[in-house]
């Protein structure tokens, strides 16, 4: 192996930025620094701040002598001790990027980790009449960068094959399918919990959630492992019940790469190319391939480009003037006060993973929070504190545009908003239930039936302008129970149901 050029600055990594395609040479010295004030700032869940130091560590026993790792309480303080030219990779969020360009020295590169750049995304968008389509951008990008085309035409003569993808899950308890890739722990591992133990008893960070073992990669290596078993044993069936939710199989076939690539281990495009490679060598169908290739260089691309082209403020957006505060049940996951099974497992799993995937995410979690008018600002802090994926530019789009539509349709044309029919459908949930899907009113009435009208019945002024709600608002006015129905879920208020 060759020594780096001695022109190359040290790299200042941080830690979702630990994957090797954040370094312009194997041999470039790094920066690496661990910051206290950064658990302090929020509540995270538990196995979130474990997986982020110990990615960070793991990364550090890696590099050896050529990296260069500070403990300290701020960046700054950090920074203050390193006495040579540094360079960074842009983080992934508008106060982290506001702090490396006021750094004096500190010469900042432009973004890494995704697919298309931002000013290739801007270009796209400068000549987009009616809106930033994710659709849109998505064949755009394909067109750009080459993938599942053959030739000017797309792989398998369609663009998107969402259609095959939407099936509910099989009668069993779960798919017959390999498990994905699950870690080991080592020292690294023991000594992460046995900091986070101190620092917890000590007063100075506080968790949700529940500890380990960690289940997501925390290495390159790691990484890699979980993607090989990915494209060679799950992607095949991944697409076909990609929206499904199964009690007993919170996997089903998704990647469980999300964490890792959000700690920048795994390239997306690396990953895009892989999943290409088995469609084209016909061991993975295209609907399955493309389904995945439209989550990382279509939604999450997007995601990611929305995030910027936003700007601080939309975070704050809040088109549907909601302003329940989380109440405690939810915000500290505590499944075992909620009676509704669907709720009360998805809550369960993020209390004690950390992750589910994201119809779990969008028709469960935000669909309740949608229902019961929970402020869009405080849900996103929560996504991003409870999930190990999960980021600011990742959640502000996701829950305040997609999920929440508090953007007013910038993300998402209408609210995903349902009843329990669509709960029922995708899932194993409501047979084991109290609740009946079928009922709004009444003491078996589902809670997120009635929710569903509700949400409609105070929002219905709001949504009155939005073409593709005139159905739904119509079948509110039909409603018998109305007035019944208000005043049930009004008496409920932020009661676990």
């Amino acid at each position: 192996m060759t020594a780096a050029p001695t022109a190359l600055r040290r790299r200042w990594l941080f830690a979702d930025q630990l994957g090797p395609h954040f370094l312009d040479h194997p041999e470039q010295p790094v920066l690496l620094v661990e910051s206290r004030a950064v658990f302090r700032r929020r509540r995270f869940h538990r196995q979130k701040a474990h997986l982020v130091l110990s990615a960070l560590r793991h990364r550090a026993a890696e590099l050896g002598d050529q990296a260069v790792v500070v403990r300290a309480d701020t960046y700054g303080e950090a920074l203050a001790r390193v006495r040579e030219p540094l360079d960074v990779c842009a983080p992934t969020s508008r106060g982290a990027l506001t702090f490396v360009e006021r750094q004096p020295g500190l010469e900042v590169l432009p973004h890494r980790g995704f697919v298309t750049a931002r000013p290739d995304f801007e270009r796209w968008a400068g000549h987009q009449r009616g809106g930033l389509l994710m659709e849109n951008f998505y064949r755009t990008a394909r067109h750009v960068h080459g993938v599942l085309m053959d030739g000017t035409e797309p792989a398998g003569g369609r663009w998107n094959f969402d259609h095959e993808n939407r099936e509910p899950p099989p009668r069993t308890d779960r798919l017959d399918v390999p498990p994905p890739w699950l870690p080991e722990e080592d020292e690294i591992d023991a000594e992460v919990r046995r900091d986070l133990d101190r620092w917890e008893a000590d007063g100075d960070v506080s968790f949700v959630g529940r500890d380990g073992p960690r289940r997501f990669a925390a290495t390159r290596a790691e990484a890699e492992a979980a993607l090989d078993t990915f494209v060679e044993h799950r992607l095949p069936t991944f697409g076909r019940y990609e929206d499904a939710m199964l009690a007993a199989d919170p996997w089903l076939s998704h990647s469980v790469l999300s964490a890792a690539m959000n700690l920048g281990l795994v390239d997306p495009r690396e990953a895009v190319d892989r999943a290409e490679d088995e469609y084209r060598a016909g061991r993975a169908p295209i609907a399955s391939v493309e389904g995945y290739v439209r989550q990382l260089m279509g939604w999450r691309d997007y995601v990611w480009h929305v995030y910027w082209r936003t700007g601080p403020d939309y975070k704050r957006s809040n088109a549907l003037a909601a302003h329940a505060p989380l109440p405690d049940w939810f915000r500290d996951l505590d499944a075992d006060a909620v009676e509704a099974r669907c709720l009360s497992d998805v809550l369960g799993q993020v209390r004690d993973m950390a992750w589910v995937h994201h119809i779990p995410r969008l028709m469960v979690l935000g669909n309740w929070a949608l229902q019961r008018g929970y402020d869009p600002a405080e849900l996103t802090d929560w996504f991003h504190e409870c999930f190990v994926d999960g980021y600011e530019w990742v959640m502000a789009p996701n829950v305040v545009g997609m999920s929440q539509h508090a953007d007013g349709g910038f993300m998402a044309t209408k609210p995903y908003a349902s009843g329990g029919a669509y709960i029922n459908r995708m899932s194993d949930y409501c047979g084991g239930c109290r609740y009946r899907p079928d009922v709004r009113v009444g003491e078996d009435a589902c809670p997120y039936s009635a929710g569903y009208w509700w949400f409609l019945d105070r929002n219905r002024e709001r949504l009155a302008p939005n073409r593709r709600m005139a159905q739904p608002l119509a079948g509110l006015a039909r409603l018998r129970d109305r007035e019944a129905l208000v005043e049930q879920e009004q008496q409920r208020g932020a009661s676990p149901p």
